[in-house]
């Protein structure tokens, strides 16, 4: 199934564009549940006017004094599971960023209070490049999850409103983004560090109306590695909400 436009007529006329990225969401969240191993489990999380993600949550009671936090997926138990045999192309470029330093503060964790976030999807809305405080409010979420740790994919394929909050959050995380504005893309984030140095890998598709939907890859806090298989649960949204060009 070809990328439909769902902002322009005749789709906006016949389908409610919020329905259908629901579905979209959901299906996402399917897809990696069926990837993830035992520890991990993905929710869409849907707030209309707001956002559209799907986030990758850790279980497991498993503290990484290497990192000075978070888990780590080797000591889990995790490197030999059928999820963590997938390995992403090359990322398509690598820009230094700056990262959250410099911090004063007490943190107290109950480790019975609940999961702790290792990913996320982010499926850009309408209202998301509507105007600058919701694009601020978008782009401002989106370098947290990186500034954290958290691997993310950005997924824009909202037509008519031609705000580039890719490379908005680049600009946010200190890059030097000279890339020229484009109207659709899929774009995965890994922040690493090596060598001191804090760097993040970037892996970049346009998108357009018509075309092929790609497959990214989503960096989870501790090392995993998931395919997000955009065009076959892009698919199976459009047939199970019976939604043809």
């Amino acid at each position: 199934m070809p990328l439909l436009d769902h902002s322009g007529p005749p789709l906006s006329l016949r389908r409610h564009w919020h329905a259908f990225h629901n579905a979209w969401a959901t299906y996402l969240s399917s897809d990696l549940n069926r990837r993830l191993p035992e520890g991990y489990f993905a929710e869409p999380n849907v707030q209309f006017g707001i956002e559209i993600d799907v986030a990758t949550w850790d279980e497991r009671a498993v503290f990484d004094p290497a990192s000075g936090g978070g888990r780590s997926a080797t000591d889990a138990g995790v490197r030999g599971s059928a999820a963590a045999v997938w390995a992403p192309t090359a990322p398509a470029r690598v820009v230094p960023i700056s990262l959250l330093e410099g911090r004063a503060e007490v943190l107290v964790y109950d480790q019975h209070s609940g999961p702790t976030l290792a990913g996320a999807i982010e499926l850009v809305s309408p209202a998301n490049k509507d105007r600058p405080s919701q694009r601020d409010a978008l782009v401002t979420k989106c370098a947290s999850y990186v500034q954290q740790g958290v691997g993310l994919v950005l997924v824009d394929v909202v037509t008519g409103r031609t705000a580039d909050l890719h490379r908005e959050l680049l600009v946010r995380l200190g890059a030097q983004e000279n890339r020229a504005r484009g109207e659709l893309y899929a774009v995965a984030y890994r922040p690493v560090c090596q060598d001191q140095e804090t760097r993040l890998e970037v892996w970049e598709e346009p998108l357009q109306v018509g075309g092929a939907l790609p497959t990214l890859p989503l960096w989870l806090l501790g090392g995993l590695c998931l395919p997000v298989e955009l065009e076959a649960t892009y698919q199976r949204t459009c047939e199970e909400q019976r939604v043809t060009a």
